[in-house]
């Protein structure tokens, strides 16, 4: 039975270049393991691509890292076992999820994955633009009203004296 959590089914030719990737981006980039370390590092926007798997159980460990991954817009994929995504990355024991952060040598080797999967609902990351010219127009209207509140005290004093 498939657990709530797993989005879209990944083809065998995806998991097994996950797990190279893996290997390679733990060997010449950043990976963070396990489902707390990889909130941490999708909330805080530090990871590029998720890999999770999907025989965790309870599943509520790893529930909630789809549906952040998805507002973050940070692609992610899934593998079939938490075993082999813990050897993928050098561990002896079974790990549920892997954040990549910095993806050093599987920079296209993650490229081709997140291609694969975007259709599917793992996405690839958009990039935002436009927003910090509209918050430099907004900022300077605001300017001037200040500077004109400041100002208004000072004209009534002089008149005032007057």
């Amino acid at each position: 039975m498939a657990k709530s959590y797993v989005k879209f089914s990944v083809s065998g030719d995806v998991v097994s270049k996950t797990y190279e990737a893996l290997q390679l981006a733990k060997q010449s980039g950043t990976v963070k393991k396990g489902a707390n370390e990889v909130t941490k590092s999708v909330e805080r926007g530090l990871a590029s691509f998720v890999v999770i798997a999907e025989d965790v159980e309870p599943e509520e460990v790893v529930v909630h890292i789809p549906k952040i991954c998805e507002q973050k817009k940070i692609a992610f994929s899934y593998i079939p076992d938490k075993l082999e995504l813990g050897k993928a990355i050098g561990m002896t024991v079974p790990c549920t999820a892997v954040a990549v952060e910095n993806q050093g040598g599987a920079s296209n080797m993650i490229k081709d994955i997140v291609s694969k999967v975007s259709g599917k609902g793992g996405g690839a990351p958009e990039k935002k633009e436009a927003a910090p010219v509209q918050e430099k127009k907004a900022a300077a209207p605001k300017k001037e009203a200040k500077e004109a509140k400041e100002a208004a005290p000072k004209e009534q004093k002089q008149q005032a004296k007057e």
